[in-house]
């Protein structure tokens, strides 16, 4: 018996003194951040430098980890310690396709972090509403899927309204399959268009009884999932914490690197880091040769082309508008000799942006 206690008494002061190391630990955590923060606002007055957004902040830190902790916490730690400085300067509105938690939700915590203010809105339109007329600094909007290719309404709304690009975030989309319910007890599934037809394989296999309601959001479906047994959403895992659902099925995307590409929008100019993309949208005469000539700008100079899409111009038959993503900043030389000779061979062009290249988030 007087063993026993002796263990307990062991045990019971060991947890004492683990638990007085993670008190001293968290306060010099809280120290650290604090100094950290004051340096942060240091370079912001230091002038005219580059300054790292929180996705290169985040990967940069994890660098040096050698766990237990996963990269994934890390980075995100490290991302909204980045928020945090950032919104010392000044807190920024960001306009997103709502409701909270879809995957354009997801993406704008991804760059900036839930320290600024991230506004969702009803359609993509609405975003870049909200961005040329002053009401939100930035806005994040779809531009590409990797399996469903080109966002229509957002390449409409750039020849629309004269809003920049100055980043974008590469989001690594998984699909759950979200529900109150047993599988087997699974009648309806909603989702947006675009999340069902990325899951059109794994849907025909697994739940080929169940019908399928298109919504206008993934993060809807998941809200009308939620007051509704027997019925499922397709949506991201973060929504399902949300609304009180349970993922039923994990990862079910058909292509396992289904990535959606989102353009960040503003009136901020990113300075040249040396690993820049530049995105244009030009309309050329409707003319034998005029594309290939076009090209030929591109091929001369040397200048490697990431993405181009036609997209038809509204009310003039056989009329197109391009959008071309190539590798290299404005203010490099020779991009700025393809701008110049661009706009003797096109009817109209926009440089979009230059903007640092993005890596894959998750």
């Amino acid at each position: 018996m007087a063993k026993k206690k002796s263990s307990q008494t062991r045990a019971a002061t060991n947890r004492k003194e683990l638990l007085r190391t993670v008190n001293r630990l968290d306060r010099e955590l809280v120290k650290l951040l604090n100094q950290r923060a004051k340096v942060h606002q240091q370079l912001e007055k230091s002038g005219d430098v580059a300054r790292p957004t929180g996705n290169a902040v985040a990967t940069a830190a994890t660098t040096t980890s050698k766990g237990p902790l996963a990269q994934q916490t890390i980075e995100a730690i490290f991302r909204e310690l980045h928020s945090g400085c950032e919104q010392l300067r000044e807190t920024v509105r960001v306009a997103f396709l709502g409701p909270i938690y879809s995957y354009s939700h997801i993406a704008a915590i991804k760059r900036f972090g839930q320290s600024h203010e991230l506004v969702p809105v009803g359609t993509i339109a609405a975003v870049f509403e909200s961005v040329n007329r002053g009401q939100c600094q930035f806005g994040i909007v779809p531009i590409e899927n990797s399996t469903d290719g080109r966002v229509v309404d957002t390449l409409e709304m750039f020849a629309r309204l004269p809003v920049k690009i100055c980043g974008e975030v590469n989001l690594h989309i998984h699909h759950f399959l979200l529900s109150l319910s047993q599988r087997a007890e699974i009648k309806e599934i909603y989702s947006k268009p675009q999340a069902l037809s990325q899951c059109r394989g794994w849907l025909a296999r697994h739940m080929p009884g169940s019908r399928l309601v298109e919504m206008t959001s993934t993060a809807a479906a998941a809200q009308l999932a939620s007051e509704k047994p027997g019925t499922a959403a397709i949506a991201s895992l973060q929504a399902g914490i949300n609304y009180g659902l349970q993922p039923t099925a994990s990862n079910i995307e058909d292509n396992k690197s289904n990535i959606t590409r989102f353009a960040v929008i503003g009136d901020e100019s990113p300075k040249r880091t040396g690993l820049d993309k530049t995105s244009l949208m030009f309309q050329i005469s409707h003319q034998p040769g005029t594309l290939a000539d076009v090209m030929a700008i591109f091929k001369r100079n040397r200048l490697n082309l990431t993405w181009i899409e036609s997209f038809p111009m509204a009310g003039t038959p056989n009329e197109y508008l391009f959008f071309v993503e190539l590798e290299g900043h404005q203010n490099d030389a020779k991009v700025k000799r393809s701008l110049a000779s661009l706009e003797k061979k096109t009817v109209r062009l926009d440089a979009l942006g230059s903007y640092e290249i993005s890596q894959t988030v998750e």
